[in-house]
């Protein structure tokens, strides 16, 4: 048997009271794809980060082809070949492509870059592993996809033989994350050895050439593509069968939010295009579209953070101008924003600040303008229990939690008062199989209880499971709107692309 390239051997690493990582060994062949797969907050991202050199384990070690690891300094893990693509990426908006690939690759004593050297060398490899760019590109103006592109570019550029991605699809869209695993599968056919984290069991069946489980810091399984299917996985990630929950069907009450030929014009295109819904109270109305079509521009003017320039906003009947967020929270709209790092929590902030902190003057949480802590502590006390939020406590820096936990919380302080709207933009992105089980089921049990919910998602599957209504956004432009019993997959894929009647009234019920 060939020696491994890579051998995990009793890596052990605590956080305070919480075990991350326990006792896990594993090793990786030349030329395998490995899924690192877990619930939030199971220790993958640790794990892979103590490979990286970003942490020092507490005990074990690790080899590479033979040789021991410097623990703790990534430029040693570098050098050793490992090479790692964050799941948000570390890239500078304002560099081209080059120059950002060649950041850190040359003495700080050199008198000029090589850069035609490096030119030519990004661009074989480039050719190579068919991941085309133009090396000249700022970085700002490339897609989601095309940046993913250049951050396993820079990897490769410093001579990795390892690659680790973490959750390498949580923000590409399906047609993107069918290329990305084209191109890993070709790395691994030419020698390059894999591992990638998700939690999407349909990728790690398709591209993985075997699975290893990790649940609550503990390696609990290890299996082979072929000996094993999804619901086994499920199973293993969370301990218990998971099955999602299913829409029943209600009556939808009085319109509660609605838009008419609203306009939303931006450094001179128009974002959204003279759009049209009306959203019921007891009702799911799902948004659906490829990233970039001006959903985000939508969530951002119903949270009260971008203003529209032309048409009307009717709430709950009345008409009302360009809301603040203040007045949204102070109207009863919960927001569940895209981006949960930048826009929906503060890093550095503990739990309970978090989860008070869009309701701040509220008498509930501040008398004679001191914000009530213990108040603040029990609320994000009962939002830990009733949401299974884990890795920490009410003063625990949120910058600790997992995405999917740091996703839970959000949700939590939204939820638990029952909003009269929500607005639920990507509210499963980057979540485990149980974790995406429980935000629909949240919403759902919303929904029942006549709270008005505008889901926002690129998911497909997850829009036709929780939505009574759908309208797709193409170019800023919005659908009209469809029964989720009259719409397959198809129908809603052309619509999607654009293909729907002129003629239709996107104010049709």
């Amino acid at each position: 048997m060939t020696q491994p390239v890579l051998e995990i051997s009793g890596i052990s690493k605590r956080f305070g009271d919480n075990l991350a990582n326990d006792d896990i060994s594993l090793t990786l062949a030349k030329g395998e794809i490995m899924a690192l797969l877990g619930e939030n907050g199971a220790g993958k991202t640790t794990l892979m980060s103590i490979l990286f050199g970003h942490y020092m384990p507490d005990t074990g070690h690790i080899r590479i082809e033979g040789q021991d690891l410097p623990p703790g300094k990534p430029r040693a893990a570098i050098r050793a070949g490992i090479g790692m693509v964050h799941q948000h990426f570390s890239l500078a908006p304002n560099l081209t492509v080059l120059e950002s690939v060649m950041t850190g690759t040359e003495s700080l004593w050199s008198l000029k870059s090589d850069t035609v050297r490096a030119r030519a060398k990004l661009l074989t490899i480039a050719e190579r592993f068919g991941l085309r760019v133009d090396p000249d590109a700022r970085l700002g103006d490339l897609s989601v996809g095309e940046q993913q592109r250049v951050e396993i570019l820079k990897a490769l550029y410093n001579d990795a033989r390892i690659l680790i991605l973490d959750e390498p699809t949580a923000v590409l869209t399906n047609i993107e994350a069918e290329k990305l695993f084209a191109t890993l599968k070709e790395m691994a056919r030419q020698g390059l050895s894999l591992i990638f984290i998700s939690h999407k069991l349909d990728e790690v069946m398709s591209a993985a050439d075997r699975i290893i489980v990790l649940r609550g810091g503990k390696l609990v399984a290890e299996r082979k593509v072929a000996e094993t299917s999804k619901a086994d996985l499920a199973e293993l990630m969370v301990g218990r069968r998971v099955a999602r929950p299913v829409r029943e069907a209600s009556t939808p009450g009085a319109v509660v939010l609605e838009a008419a030929n609203i306009t939303v014009h931006q450094a001179g295109v128009d974002r959204l295009k003279a759009i049209n819904f009306r959203l019921h109270a007891g009702e799911v109305l799902g948004i659906i579209g490829v990233s970039g079509n001006g959903q985000a521009v939508l969530a951002h003017l119903l949270s009260g953070t971008i203003a529209r320039t032309s048409g009307d906003l009717l709430l709950f009947g009345e008409a009302v101008g360009d809301l603040s967020v203040a007045e949204v929270v102070e109207a009863g709209i919960g927001r569940i924003p895209e981006d949960r790092n930048h826009e929906g929590a503060i890093g550095d902030m503990a739990l309970w600040e978090n989860a008070v902190l869009e309701r701040i003057a509220s008498p509930r949480f501040a008398r004679n303008g001191i914000v009530d802590r213990k108040a603040g502590m029990d609320f994000t006390r009962e939002i830990i229990e009733e949401f299974d939020v884990r890795g920490g406590g009410p003063a625990t820096r949120t910058r600790l939690l997992s995405g999917g936990n740091m996703q839970k919380l959000i949700l939590g302080r939204n939820l638990h008062d029952r909003p009269k709207i929500l607005i639920a933009a990507q509210p499963a992105r980057g979540l485990d199989e149980g974790a995406v089980a429980a935000v629909h089921e949240r919403i759902l049990a919303a929904r029942k209880a006549g709270t008005a919910v505008l889901l926002i998602s690129e998911d497909l599957d997850e829009v036709i499971a929780l939505s009574d209504r759908i309208q797709a956004i193409v170019g800023g432009r919005l659908s009209p709107p469809v029964a989720t019993e009259t719409a397959d997959a198809r129908r809603l894929g052309l619509m999607m692309a654009g293909d729907w009647h002129e003629g239709e009234t996107a104010h049709a019920v």
